[in-house]
């Protein structure tokens, strides 16, 4: 016999073994086949796609709960006839915010016994519809425990007497025990995790708005939920690992955009060290590019902005000169002439850049020694030091960088769409970049899978070898690399905006863009990427988040003929003003693709009070010609592969080949 048929042999041998203990008899084996074309024939589930959220926790819960406005459109469809617009806006209030909601009309005396076993009834419609689409077993895992046995006894719908009368006691039974607010909660629970099968998010959880960290927390919760890092998520990936350069800048940042909240009450990560070394160092020195923009929520804003600005400038050195060592580790980077410290003239005040001197707006810096200005003073590695141990023994930081490791990664490939933060980094002729990684030269999906593998090595090796350090290095890069798949920029222009100053120059702190957002636009470019991972079919599509859509512009988050679209989610307030929007979620359903813009969010309170949803337009820009089933999806083609391993199974059983289990 030919080794490779006798090894083919021995591998389905392994595999039937296998498939024996989960499936002991020839009745268990055609069962579960039975059951899984069953599946097979079943509508997609729901995906929906989240980008850019940047610590802006209650517009994303909001978006979250009411699933880019989905859930307002089932009560619509249910009770449009039967309920005036004040009574669905408050029935879909009370799904997104129950506890909050029932507490606010118990206040008013409105939580009677007839106001809930009408919304328990309403409730339990909503919830048999958007269970619909899935098989009872499945329906049953998203049913709170404690609920199961009633809920599928209210989900099983009758039109005979008999079991209407049944639905009824079972419900007055809930209301007379006192249990009918909680289970209202639980219901709604389940209708929103029945309405979305799938959430992706497309990178920048963090930065900017105050609670990332709570954003971390809500998807953790969600069992069904990947995430492709964005490069903001890669900072304060690498900061947890215990990068100096991440940490340092994912500080700088915090004191950028005037918010400390996710360090002190997020991750509990104590700023006193460098409080008081700042205070010591920078004492008598011109602070005030660095004063406070924003309001800020920290406990040395309120005694001491100038403390504040002298941390902020503080860190700010740090910044600069940890990089520049991440820099010349690497000289595969290109980045030498982004070492701006080296290219000081202190007596003339000025800063060499891009060939060119540029006055400085502050040249006041006590720890930079003009004969080696990138290295740190003794003072500033004990800090540095100090807030390295206190950033890698923040438990819940360790937690959620754990989450994003285990459930995120550079790009998706996911039912025919290509999931992706930044760019597919392009050269100007339009060919893909190259980088070196480990003795070659890559680009493209082999460049992004080789990248994660290292990473991946780097993050499970020591803290002190080798591997971890170039782990902790590539998540700088992703950060503000040239060019970095997760930032798509020539360059991360901190310096120049902060210290930098030439009148005659206004492009001074651009940023270039890669050629990538240039040619994305084409739809035969698009394709060509889209080839490149592996799908070619006519309806995969690019999904893109980081650069916010100008609607004001009137420019479209759908490009190259609907082969692309940007969901830059424009959570962040600072881009709703210049964007004029409150940026774009997508819905994947089986009926096609949706893409929904948002206005602003008022704030949870108002959507309690006064029933204040998202204004949300939707626009079905990619229809099917006919219902998409589990069959036609990623995971149907698993089920597809799941029931041939089960029909050679079946066929062992019955020729006699291997010998049935009887349970005794």
């Amino acid at each position: 016999m030919p080794a490779r048929k006798k090894a083919e042999q021995e591998n389905d041998r392994r595999i039937l073994d296998a498939l024996s203990l989960s499936f002991p008899s020839a009745r268990a084996a055609e069962a579960e086949i039975v059951n899984l074309r069953a599946i097979l024939e079943l509508p997609k589930g729901t995906e929906h796609f989240i980008s850019d959220i940047h610590g802006e926790y209650e517009a994303f819960r909001h978006i979250l709960n009411n699933a880019s406005g989905v859930i307002r459109e089932k009560i619509d469809l249910l009770f449009s006839s039967s309920l005036s617009e004040g009574e669905r806006a408050d029935l879909a209030a009370l799904i997104y915010y129950p506890d909050l909601k029932l507490r606010s009309l118990a206040a008013r005396g409105l939580v009677t016994d007839a106001f809930l076993r009408d919304t328990l009834l309403r409730m339990t419609k909503i919830c048999r519809l958007v269970a619909s689409k899935y098989t009872r077993s499945k329906v049953r895992k998203a049913l709170p425990a404690e609920y199961a046995y009633i809920f599928e006894e209210l989900l099983y719908e009758s039109e005979s007497e008999t079991r209407l009368h049944y639905h009824e006691s079972i419900l007055a039974s809930v209301i007379a025990v006192g249990a009918a607010e909680s289970m209202i909660g639980a219901l709604a629970s389940c209708i929103k995790r029945l309405t979305v099968d799938r959430l992706h998010i497309v990178g920048d959880v963090y930065d900017r708005g105050a609670r990332p960290d709570v954003v971390l927390d809500d998807l953790m919760a969600r069992p069904r939920t990947d995430i492709q890092w964005g490069n903001h998520d890669a900072l304060w990936m690498g900061a947890a690992f215990g990068s100096r350069a991440c940490i340092a800048a994912a500080l700088n940042n915090a004191f950028s955009y005037g918010n400390l909240d996710t360090l002190e009450i997020g991750y509990g990560i104590s700023l006193r060290p460098l409080a008081v070394f700042a205070s010591e160092t920078y004492r008598n020195c011109d602070v005030s590019a660095f004063l406070p923009k924003g309001e800020g929520a920290s406990p040395y804003a309120a005694d001491s902005p100038l403390l504040l600005a002298a941390m902020h400038k503080a860190i700010a050195v740090i910044a600069f000169k940890t990089e520049a060592e991440v820099i010349r580790r690497n000289p595969w980077l290109r980045m030498e002439d982004r070492i701006l410290l080296e290219q000081i003239d202190f007596e003339k005040k000025t800063v060499r850049i891009a060939g060119r001197d540029r006055p400085l707006r502050d040249c006041d810096f006590p720890t930079v020694d003009p004969a080696d200005p990138c290295r740190l003073s003794p003072a500033e590695e004990e800090v540095t030091e100090r807030l390295v141990r206190a950033f890698t023994s923040s438990e819940k930081l360790r937690a959620h960088a754990a989450f994003l490791l285990e459930r995120g990664g550079i790009y998706l490939c996911c039912n025919g769409n290509l999931l992706f933060h930044g760019c597919v980094p392009m050269e100007e002729d339009g060919s893909l970049m190259r980088f070196p990684v480990d003795g070659e030269m890559l680009a493209g999906k082999a460049l992004f899978d080789a990248l994660e593998r290292k990473l991946r090595r780097g993050c499970l090796a020591p803290e002190d070898s080798p591997e971890r350090r170039e782990a902790c290095d590539l998540f700088w890069f992703f950060w503000c690399g040239r060019h970095s798949p997760l930032f798509g920029r020539d360059k991360m222009a901190t310096f120049e905006r902060t210290l930098a100053d030439d009148p005659s120059d206004p492009s001074l702190g651009e940023e270039k863009r890669n050629r990538y957002y240039t040619l994305y636009r084409n739809e035969a470019d698009c394709l060509r990427i889209l080839a490149e991972f592996g799908l070619t079919g006519k309806n995969a599509h690019i999904v893109n988040g980081h650069v916010p859509v100008c609607r004001k512009k009137g420019e479209s988050p759908v490009k190259a003929n609907g082969r692309l679209i940007v969901i830059d989610g424009g959570f962040c307030r600072a881009y709703q003003g210049k964007t004029g929007s409150a940026g774009y979620t997508l819905v994947y359903n089986s009926r096609g693709l949706r893409i929904i813009a948002h206005k602003p969010f008022s704030g949870i309170e108002n959507a309690v009070e006064k029933d204040e949803d998202i204004d949300s337009t939707s626009e079905l820009f990619d229809e099917t010609d006919r219902r998409i089933l589990v069959a036609d999806t990623d995971e149907g083609a698993g089920i597809r592969r799941r029931i041939e391993e089960l029909t050679m199974l079946l066929d062992a059983y019955r020729s006699g080949a291997l010998k049935e289990k009887k349970h005794k």
